[in-house]
């Protein structure tokens, strides 16, 4: 996994030539709706990538990470299906549903039966390179379902510029992330992880989660502001030594959710000692998504060599498939 995570800004780059010689063909109907379809390390692209564009999307998105669809998938619906196998089950199952909707059906994947599906059928597709470890392509899922966006003249080209200055950012300050993780995975060790941010950045602490979850083989858990507020926050009343609290920032939060966490700082701070805080660098919300995106990898990495646990192995995962597959 430290090897795949060296690779952070080669493969946003590749993810740049990849979208920008895409053929893509222009959809059969007009779109009122925008539905992406994926698990895992598959899902959690869309998620970060209408994030980051939210400013900009007029029309209602939503992620789906299920077997099912919303019923209100129509002819007039795009569904991004995005599986880095194309094996995936709930995603080949949800793929159907929207085939049988008639919806506008755009694919990301490896290949697998969804590349197979796709090109029989003449979806748009965008292929992604070769990996052994789904959750280290997180790059090319989020860049290419922004090309999609844009394709589809929901969004501007303005990620494209965004993503190269994100990569020299990245590759500027790479030494002084890779120190910071190195520090953040001592502290977090024998502690169970609580992970905060503002709403814009829900999509990057999940991020986090599952690589601390996938990686580090570490349970705990991520809430965003103001959300919390009006429910975990009661909880700190139990809160204990054993947690450790990490906070995601930036400098788009809303005004008024950075003052909420500021003032909750301190709340934390009266049940344990370890109340960490990160401000990502970067001139875009994109550039400091993947900010947050790579210190949360490499903090990953850092905290399994400390557990001395493998960080790509997830047998308990292909145990649960090949129980599935026997059903």
């Amino acid at each position: 996994m430290r090897r795949l995570v060296k690779q952070f800004t080669a493969q946003l780059s590749e993810a740049l030539e990849i979208g920008g010689k895409a053929n893509l063909n222009p959809s059969k109907n007009p779109i009122y709706n925008i539905v992406i379809t994926g698990l895992g390390g598959s899902g959690i692209g869309g998620k970060i990538a209408t994030q980051i564009v939210a400013d900009q999307l007029k029309i209602p998105t939503t992620i789906n990470n299920d077997y099912t669809l919303p019923k209100f998938v129509n002819e007039n619906t795009l569904v991004i299906v995005s599986s880095f196998s194309g094996n995936t089950e709930e995603t080949l199952e949800a793929l159907k549903l929207a085939q049988q909707a008639n919806a506008e059906i755009a694919c990301i994947t490896n290949g697998g039966k969804l590349a197979e599906i796709a090109k029989e059928n003449n979806y748009n597709l965008l292929i992604l390179p070769k990996a052994f470890s789904p959750r280290a392509m997180l790059t090319y899922s989020v860049i290419q379902q922004l090309f999609l966006f844009n394709h589809y003249g929901f969004i501007n080209n303005d990620y494209v510029n965004d993503t190269k200055a994100a990569v020299t950012l990245l590759n500027n300050e790479v030494e002084d992330i890779i120190s910071t993780a190195k520090k953040t995975a001592l502290a977090l060790q024998n502690k169970t992880f609580v992970t905060y941010s503002e709403s814009s950045m829900e999509g990057v602490i999940i991020r986090f989660k599952q690589q601390i979850n996938e990686n580090s083989k570490a349970l705990g858990w991520a809430h965003v502001f103001p959300e919390m507020n009006h429910n975990e926050l009661v909880g700190w009343a139990g809160g204990k030594e054993e947690y450790a609290v990490i906070i995601f920032r930036s400098s788009y939060e809303h005004p008024r959710s950075s003052v909420r966490i500021n003032i909750c700082k301190d709340i934390f701070k009266k049940h344990t000692s370890t109340v960490l805080e990160f401000t990502a660098k970067g001139d875009s919300l994109l550039a400091q998504s993947f900010y947050h995106v790579l210190l949360g990898d490499w903090i990953s990495v850092y905290l399994a060599e400390l557990y001395k646990v493998d960080d790509v192995e997830v047998e308990v995962i292909n145990f649960l498939k090949a129980e599935l597959a026997k059903i």
